[in-house]
């Protein structure tokens, strides 16, 4: 094992949200936590540890992948010793909790560091960077922070329809789309108790969006911001992630460009560069996210160039590095994050897909076509990341 350790602790948002050391998260996100534990097996360096849920069960899914001819870049670990330390995302609870599990304060941030991690991860560096593309052609995209309930209204009736968000929240949670016929005092009281515990609350206008896509960058905590790669992934009608298409980088491009010219795309890349390494300074490591739109806006498409910033792993940088690593560059796929309600349902879907698409890798072992779980499934499974592979660019 080299000396890095990765661990998936997806209530990260919530914890930042929360920025208390005891932060306790709701059962639910436990569970997908020690389900999903073994994700950064996938995207972890080579040869690097990854804490989990369960060692027994790692070290049979470990070896049923190796015997399909697909070998993860991870190790299962067993401990905190000797290793710097790469989370989902940092936050007091998480400092916490590994102090507790005896991980020396030197390894882990500062209060003064976290407290700067939750001023960057906030809602409002949205905007500040949009005001940075006021000059920019074929560019759509406002919000504004509202300091009072007043202030939220004065937007609303400006915009019609809007979105409310929270300025820390978890990945499509904390947003209320409204508008002036629909207000009311439960959203009056929603809005008051946000600007009360954080300060303000975030206003957007409704968009006409055609697409979801990211740009994912790496940042090398010396002032240095560098492009990783593009996201192309599916919401719900909540705004809750549930898929990336796995595609090369190039094909994405040429996707996106059906709506919007290459040009606009590279000089977006560029500013988005600027703005990034004039914000985080040296002041955060690791990979970022920004999401964008394509919209649709006075009978021509236009891009939003910064819907978010999520400041620490996310699905759109696992799902890259998973094409890029593992998927023959002839084929494509989606990269899923699943949700089940009961015991069983998991593990007999998970039958069903190895029947149905049973997994082909090339003599490099990259896949060529088929299914595969990138987590272990078991009859209590409720949540599960796996990818099904086709030749070609697909759908």
């Amino acid at each position: 094992m080299n000396g890095w350790l990765y661990l998936f602790n997806p209530e990260h948002d919530m914890a930042l949200a929360n920025f208390t050391p005891y932060y306790r998260p709701p059962r639910e996100i436990i569970r997908m936590g020690q389900d999903l534990s073994y994700l950064p097996l996938w995207y972890a360096e080579k040869g690097s540890g990854v804490k989990v849920a369960d060692e027994c069960l790692s070290a049979s899914f470990l070896a049923e992948c190796i015997s399909m001819g697909v070998h993860p870049g991870g190790v299962t670990a067993t401990t905190w010793e000797g290793t710097s330390i790469s989370p989902w995302g940092w936050d007091p609870a998480l400092v916490n909790r590994l102090r507790s599990e005896g991980v020396p304060a030197e390894r882990c941030p500062d209060e003064a560091e976290l407290r700067r991690i939750r001023f960057l991860s906030g809602r409002q560096r949205c905007v500040e960077v949009l005001k940075q593309f006021g000059d920019m052609d074929g560019i759509c995209g406002k919000a504004v922070e509202c300091l009072t309930i007043d202030d939220v209204r004065n937007f609303m009736e400006d915009a019609g329809e809007t979105i409310l968000k929270s300025p820390w929240s978890g990945s499509g949670r904390g947003l209320l789309r409204i508008s002036p016929d629909s207000w009311s005092e439960n959203v009056e009281g929603w809005v008051a108790r946000i600007i009360r515990t954080q300060g303000g609350i975030m206003g957007e206008p409704l968009y006409q969006k055609v697409c979801d896509f990211a740009m994912e960058f790496y940042a090398d905590g010396i002032a240095g911001v560098s492009f990783a790669g593009y996201s192309l992934f599916e919401t719900d009608s909540h705004g809750n992630y549930k898929l990336n298409l796995l595609l090369p980088d190039s094909v994405i491009e040429k996707r996106l460009s059906e709506y919007v010219p290459w040009e606009t795309m590279y000089a977006v890349k560029g500013r988005l560069l600027s703005c990034l390494r004039a914000l985080l300074g040296g002041d955060y490591t690791g990979y970022l996210g920004v999401d964008m739109m394509i919209c649709h806006e006075a009978g021509k498409y236009v891009i939003h160039p910064c819907v978010e910033i999520n400041l620490r792993m996310n699905m759109g940088v696992v799902s890259r590095l998973f094409f890029d690593r593992y998927v023959a560059p002839s084929s494509s796929g989606k990269y899923v994050v699943e949700h089940f309600q009961a015991d069983g349902e998991a593990i007999e879907k998970h039958h069903r897909l190895m029947a149905e698409s049973p997994l082909s890798v090339s003599d490099e072992g990259r896949i060529l076509q088929g299914y595969l779980s990138l987590t272990p499934v078991v009859s209590e499974t409720r949540y599960q990341a796996y990818v099904e592979v086709e030749n070609g660019e697909g759908r």
